[in-house]
């Protein structure tokens, strides 16, 4: 019985199934976790989204910022830019895929690993119970009647700081955009989501998330996508950013998660991808 933690696929379906044989993912033992960002802009993201969900209870994935577009563009709140959605948006199965993938989680924490997994990021004030019980808020929100009211309240980049006495689409919508999107912050928790570059190349005051130094969440082990320049750039302890840019040409990389227990580092296994046409 192994257990993966697999980066940022985005529809590149077949270099998912290449690093699934490196690996030698067995299905009926293993597990695999999967940090968001399932689909959209690679060329197979309806085989990914079917593929993922037929896992069933061997498959655990968190809610990245392009899942969360197709669900707001399958509600008609927002407009399609990209056609690499059509397929799943036209499929036999959509609203069973929609339902699927609305009722997955933005966060995911297992005790016995040691590992707490979202797609992007957490503000400064948060520790393990404030992250979870705000990711549960949406969470609510997403798989309720509500829906719909939240798809259209979702987008934009206000608040940007957290504050515990924030309150309704822009309380969710602030939780929302820290698990998805955020990179950079100030030490005082001020997000910052113009910038999406490397490290070094942002405003001043603004430093990787993982950098402030009293955040709440500096002894959690957490595993993140979002940031494909991270790999193998940062040296911070308990921090594992797997995003390897597979869409871009780079990798797809998948980290194998032991017990918090073990002392060992974690083993980590990659594939080359080719960039789509």
């Amino acid at each position: 019985m192994a257990t993966y933690a697999i980066g940022d696929i985005q529809g590149c379906f077949d270099s998912l199934i290449s690093l699934l044989e490196k690996i030698a993912f067995d299905p009926e033992k293993d597990t695999l976790w999967f940090a968001g960002d399932l689909i959209n802009r690679g060329d197979k993201s309806l085989q990914t989204l079917r593929y993922i969900k037929s896992l069933g209870e061997r498959a655990i994935s968190v809610l990245g910022n392009h899942d969360l577009t197709l669900l707001a563009i399958s509600e008609g709140v927002k407009k399609i830019k990209n056609h690499t959605l059509d397929d799943i948006l036209q499929a036999p199965d959509r609203d069973e895929l929609i339902h699927w993938l609305r009722h997955r989680p933005l966060l995911h924490h297992d005790k016995k690993l040691g590992y707490t997994m979202i797609h992007a990021g957490l503000p400064p004030q948060w520790d393990l119970i404030t992250a979870q019980n705000c990711a549960r808020e949406v969470e609510i929100v997403l798989q309720g009647d509500d829906y719909s009211q939240f798809m259209a309240n979702m987008f934009g980049d206000e608040p940007d700081k957290w504050h515990k006495n924030l309150a309704g689409w822009q309380r969710l919508r602030f939780i929302t955009n820290c698990l998805t999107r955020m990179r950079y912050c100030k030490p005082g928790g001020k997000l910052d989501f113009k910038d999406k570059g490397p490290v070094g190349s942002q405003k001043d005051a603004y430093i990787p998330w993982y950098e402030i130094t009293d955040r709440k969440s500096k002894d959690l082990k957490i595993i993140f996508g979002h940031w494909s320049t991270l790999f193998g750039n940062t040296s911070h302890p308990n921090v594992y950013a797997i995003d390897t840019g597979c869409l871009w040409g780079g990798t797809l990389t998948a980290m194998k998660l032991d017990s918090h227990e073990q002392v060992k580092s974690p083993e980590f296994y990659s594939i080359e991808c080719e960039k789509p046409a």
